[in-house]
Formats: C-alpha cells, structure tokens, sequence
C-alpha cells in the first residue's frame, strides 16, 4: 500500500475527520453514529474547555487518495500534573483492517506526543477517560449504549499487532430490574437507610440557581469519589459546567439524585435514558434529524445507562451503593423501563464488580480495553 500521513489542521479539516468515521461501519449494522453536534464539541479547540489545559493533534492515513485511518494525538497536562508522568494519549481511532496503516497512524501519533515531551502513549481516550473511551473487545451481538464506543471486532487485534498491548479493562454490567428487586434486597437497603438515616434528594433541573448549586456540589462528589480511580483526572470547574449543559439536555430528572446521611450529601447517581435506540435511525449523524428522532420518538425509549454512581471515600464500604441501585430500580419501574447497563467499571474495581455480580445479579456483557506502549 502508498500509505500517506496528513497532518489536519482547522475546522473544516476537522468535519473530514469526523465525516470519515461512517465509512469504516458500512458493514456493521450495530453501530450507532454520533451526532455531528456532539463530534464538533469533542473536538473544539476553542469551544471545548478541556483544550484550556490540552491540546490535539489530528492524523488521517490515505492510500491512493482514499482515508484508510485517522487518530488524534492529544496532550492532557492536568493528568501529568495530577499522576506525575509523562503519558500523552491517542483517540478517535479508526482504521481499516490492515496493520501497516495502523502502525503508520500510531508511529504519526507517537511522534507527535514524543516531541511534545511524553514518554508513553495510551488510549483510547476521546478525547479524555472523562469522556468516551475504550476499545470494544467483547459485546458485539448489540449496538452501544448512550455514550459508549463501539468498533469492528478486528481493533483488539490490530492494535495488539500494531505494538500497542493491554493495559486496563472496561466492563459493562446488564441489569434487569426483576432479578435485583427481591425481598432481600428491600430489607437490606432499608437497615442501611435507618442506620446511616439515608436520604434521597433529585437533582433540580428547573430552578436555575438551585442546579447551579447542585452541579457545584456534584462536580466536589465526583472529584472525590473518582480521585483513587487508575487514570483519573479531576475536571476543571468549567470543564463540568460544559458537561452539565450537554447532559442536561437529554437527562431524565427521576434518574438524576443526591443521597444524603444525616444531612450530608454523600453521593449522588445519574441515568441517562439510552438514546442510541432512537439515535441508530439516523445513520449519518445530521443533528438536525437527530433531534427530530429524539422529539418525536423519545417515549419509545426502554432502558437507561447508569453512568455514574458516586459516593464520598469515607462511605464507600457502607453498603449506600446498594441504596443507589435499588433507588434506580424503583425509579426505573415507574418510568415503564426494565433494563439498564452500568457502564463502565474497571477491571480492578473489585468492590464495584463484586456488588454488580452478587447482590444485584448484574451479566457482565461487555467488555472495552484500554492500551499503552512506551515512546
């Protein structure tokens, strides 16, 4: 193959970039395509507050004039300054089914982040762990939930021989509400709500000034909650506006809320309804008929991605997770949905993994991967 390298640069670089993705899943019927809108943010260098303290490079691989791959190198400096090393990371990966074009891609990107100073190169992350990530490894018999990649099934491979091996773990649990709302677990979360006197607040979406103070008060939860966690980086204050805006506009208020222990916020859980049910409708990703298919078909909509579940260190051995997760399950009863995936916990999450599988009889169904090499 005559495999050329681009460098792409500016805002309609970036479109050709994004447009490329869909023809690398003509052939997968599963695949959800993202809404143009919300490629155009991720990507946003002036937009995106993520780029106040980052930066990207985008690639794209031709043979013959034809886009065969495309990645992004990306520099995130709060992540060196909170993990004290050097690793840069790549994202947005698409490639066709051949190891010299994605060696060719990963060498462009390696070298990118190499002269920026980095001495490791991990990924995928798009363009953060806050954000999409992962490669899919296994799971493939279903389309992704809302906010979850999805890729050809040659990826793991391609990337393994491309000299980029494992190095973390993503797994995503299927729930079914009957089969964790049993007699045991009603009287299990009720001694812990009596014991830890729990209580459960929603999220105000309505009252401006009251969710400005319920989004300050979840931006401190998540950062604490999520500090201990491999690879995790806190966001900044305008980073977590930016993300409360985008999924204010597609979240379900029921399954957005706060528990408190004595009065004490201590944790706090958000659903978000899987739009991708309606979003595979809309192969080409417009915005404009992708917001149509939300307004007009949103009630079709049956099942939900737990995206966050967090509670302060101090509580997390207390069992209130349980209360979380039986709380999503009677909200979800009563919104008419049956199902949900809790999406994603890391592999070494034993505490979470363990909960997911034994009190709540959760299938781990799918599995994402994460990869690294030395520069």
């Amino acid at each position: 193959m005559n495999i050329k390298i681009e460098k792409l640069q500016g805002k309609s670089d970036t479109k050709k970039f994004i447009k490329c993705q869909r023809q690398f899943y003509v052939n997968e019927p599963n695949f959800v395509t993202p809404l143009m809108l919300d490629q155009m943010d991720a990507l946003d260098i002036e937009k995106n507050p993520f780029y106040k303290h980052s930066k990207i490079q985008l690639f794209i691989a031709k043979n013959d004039n034809k886009i065969v791959g495309r990645i992004a190198a990306i520099v995130n400096d709060r992540h060196n300054e909170l993990h004290n090393d050097e690793v840069g990371f790549f994202g947005f990966f698409e490639c066709i089914d051949n190891v010299d074009v994605a060696k060719a891609l990963f060498d462009s990107a390696g070298e990118w982040l190499k002269a920026n100073g980095k001495t490791q190169m991990r990924g995928p992350a798009n363009p953060s762990l806050n954000d999409t990530c992962g490669v899919l490894v296994e799971g493939f018999d279903s389309p992704p939930v809302v906010l979850m990649p999805y890729n050809p099934k040659y990826y793991d491979k391609l990337i393994k021989d491309a000299g980029l091996p494992k190095v973390m773990d993503l797994f995503a649990y299927d729930l079914w509400v009957a089969n964790y709302l049993t007699e045991k677990m009603e009287r299990m979360q009720g001694l812990l709500r009596e014991r830890y006197q729990i209580t459960t607040r929603d999220v105000n979406f309505k009252d401006k000034e009251q969710f400005r103070k319920d989004v300050d008060t979840l931006k401190m939860l998540y950062n604490a909650a999520w500090e201990p966690n491999w690879g995790f980086v806190k966001m900044t204050d305008e980073e977590f506006e930016h993300l409360a805006k985008g999924l204010k506009m597609i979240a379900e208020p029921t399954l957005t809320f706060m528990v408190e222990s004595k009065g004490k916020t201590v944790g706090f859980a958000l659903g978000l309804l899987d739009i991708n049910q309606v979003l595979k409708n809309n192969p080409s990703g417009a915005t404009i008929p992708g917001v149509w298919q939300l307004l007009t078909k949103r009630k079709k909509i049956d099942s939900f991605r737990i995206i966050v579940l967090g509670v302060l260190p101090e509580y997390q051995k207390t069992g209130i997770d349980a209360i979380m997760y039986y709380e999503f399950g009677i909200r979800c009863r009563n919104l008419g949905m049956k199902h949900a995936e809790a999406s994603w916990i890391l592999e070494d999450n034993v505490m979470m993994n363990r909960a997911l599988t034994q009190t709540l009889n959760g299938n781990q169904y799918k599995t994402y991967r994460i990869y690294e090499r030395n520069l």
